[in-house]
């Protein structure tokens, strides 16, 4: 059920004395843990509390990062879900688009991207890696996109660096099939 398919409900919580909209206001709130993060974000912190989480992120990549160029592909696929699912949960509290887009450049420009074949199973692993890679890479340059211009300039080194590694890389054919531009300007 939609609020804005029932106007008359609407109108009903706006006329609640405040603290009962404060106590359904709570027990809301107390149901999504997101939305909770992102009003405690929103409410509580700063500017220096949004660098922390970048920075959080960006060290919690770089201390898997050793441990990544051991893994098979399947297992690798798994961490960097992981580590892409952690920025988007980033953006969903924050609603910063430039730290997403950073974030994304670092972990996806960091991350190796060949890894050994696993053995037994029927599933190519390497394929689906690829595959997401480059999906995660069209997202991110769609993000890119739209960002102002200026935040643009600032990015483009890294994101340049990115479309040159996967296009010096065994993912290239990949990269070209999904019409993935060589460079952005």
């Amino acid at each position: 059920m939609k609020l804005a398919e029932h106007k008359d409900l609407k109108s009903a919580i706006t006329e609640l004395p405040v603290k009962e909209k404060d106590k359904l206001l709570l027990r809301l709130i107390a149901k999504d843990k997101v939305l909770t993060e992102h009003l405690h974000y929103k409410l509580l912190e700063n500017e220096l509390d949004l660098e922390d989480r970048k920075e959080t992120i960006k060290a919690d990549v770089t201390d898997q990062l050793p441990e990544l160029k051991k893994l098979n592909a399947k297992e690798a696929l798994v961490r960097v879900r992981k580590m892409i699912t952690s920025v988007n949960h980033f953006y969903k509290v924050t609603k910063d688009p430039l730290g997403e887009v950073e974030l994304k450049l670092f972990i996806l420009n960091i991350i190796p991207l060949e890894y050994k074949r696993s053995v037994l199973g029927y599933r190519d692993y390497g394929f689906l890696f690829t595959a997401y890679y480059v999906k995660t890479i069209e997202v991110t340059i769609n993000k890119f996109r739209k960002l102002h211009e200026d935040l643009q300039f600032d990015l483009s080194e890294s994101l340049n660096n990115l479309l040159d590694k996967i296009y010096s890389s065994k993912l290239a054919a990949a990269a070209e099939a999904s019409n993935l531009p060589k460079e952005i300007s």
